[in-house]
């Protein structure tokens, strides 16, 4: 394990608390507390960003659920909003940004140095997974958090459930005073992860067609991006009638609803008995995945996006695979220096509609709450933990 974080002869920038509130998760058991730690110290590229919300993805509640591993205890928390009020001493390049700015964060985090940064494959960081997603820490092998006794907490990305957060500069871009401070930390991760996946992943061409299969928050934000791109059908796939008639008011233009139907014949009867030319996956489970794959028209391009709990697989049937010439890929997010401003500017021209993907709302104190009502599927689009004024 990392050693804890020396916070001797570190200063707290002027006019910050010592220390903050944040929702950790203490040890293997599938539960948030909150507690007062240490406020972080940024360093160089860094900044500290006061976070104003968090979005509740199904990738921290896999790790709450112990579905996929991670150190403990951490602060989970990988898509935020909020306003930077300090950078780490030495930083040079603060990359246009300034103290009282306004930002979002996304997930993955690059450290802008390996030979996938180099080459702007900033979703295939060697450090950031290597250091991040292993071992919970930043690039130098060192969390910025820790408990109360000065022992290590890992953060998993920023940390975002917290008062403060601190994020590589090369993982933030500013946010435009027209977008909703609150619901603009669904960029980070619904927004971005579903930018990487329709035009990075899957490549969409005006006129094209798409099926989403889930479309909770991730998959909302692929609708969304897909319609602005110029997707002609837009087909929703999910089990629940409230996410998809969230999905319609987002943008779909067919609705289908798996556990009355069959969701494959119903994607056929739509296109023509064609098939989409792009299906998106945005759950994780083997039967989603194998729907999806079936739903392709000769030549589509199937693209996985869900985290899948443990190692869950899922069977492809291989002689349409190569006779109708099919294509899986996966996709873990954008590219971050590249894509995240983009995913901005797409907002604040109104192509990505934050304010109806958000749901529900939560205090920090209720953060556990939130990620118990995912579990139980009742959140429809995107929740949001907001931090205290």
């Amino acid at each position: 394990m990392p050693e804890p974080l020396d916070r001797q002869d570190v200063p707290v920038g002027a006019g910050l608390p010592a220390d903050m509130l944040a929702a950790i998760l203490p040890d293997d058991r599938p539960g948030l507390a909150v507690t007062r730690i240490p406020v972080p110290v940024p360093r160089a590229d860094e900044a500290l960003v006061r976070v104003t919300a968090c979005g509740v993805c199904h990738t921290d509640l896999h790790v709450i659920k112990g579905e996929v591993a991670f150190p403990r205890p951490a602060v989970l928390g990988h898509e935020i909003s909020g306003t930077v009020v300090a950078f780490g001493e030495g930083t040079t390049d603060r990359r246009g940004l300034d103290v009282g700015d306004r930002v979002v964060g996304a997930f993955i985090m690059p450290c802008t140095r390996c030979a996938a940064c180099q080459r702007g494959r900033d979703d295939m960081c060697e450090a950031f997974f290597a250091q991040n997603r292993l071992r919970g820490t930043l690039y130098d092998g060192e969390s910025r958090l820790a408990m109360p006794d000065g022992s290590f907490l890992a953060m998993y990305s920023m940390g975002g459930l917290a008062e403060y957060s601190v994020v590589p500069l090369a993982a933030l871009a500013a946010l435009p005073d027209g977008l909703d401070p609150v619901s603009a930390a669904t960029l980070g991760c619904a927004a971005f992860t579903a930018y990487g996946a329709v035009h990075r992943a899957g490549e969409l061409r005006p006129g094209q067609s798409v099926a989403v299969v889930a479309v909770g928050g991730v998959g909302s934000g692929v609708i969304q991006v897909a319609r602005a791109g110029g997707a002609e059908i837009v087909i929703a796939v999910d089990v629940a009638p409230e996410k998809l008639e969230n999905a319609k008011r987002l943008g779909a233009t067919h609705l289908v609803n798996s556990r009355e139907v069959d969701a494959v014949a119903a994607v056929r009867e739509i296109t023509g008995g064609r098939g989409v030319d792009i299906g998106f996956e945005a759950l994780g489970q083997p039967a989603t995945f194998r729907q999806a794959v079936g739903m392709l028209a000769d030549g589509g391009r199937m693209v996985a996006i869900g985290i899948a709990a443990g190692a869950a697989s899922a069977e492809v049937e291989i002689t349409p695979l190569v006779r109708r010439g099919y294509t899986i890929t996966g996709s873990f997010g954008a590219r971050t220096r590249a894509d995240l401003p983009e995913v901005v500017r797409g907002a604040a021209e109104g192509h990505f509609d934050t304010v109806n993907l958000v749901t529900r709302q939560y205090s920090l104190a209720e953060a556990d709450e939130a990620y118990q009502a995912l579990a139980r599927g009742e959140i429809t689009g995107r929740a949001v933990v907001v931090m205290a004024p």
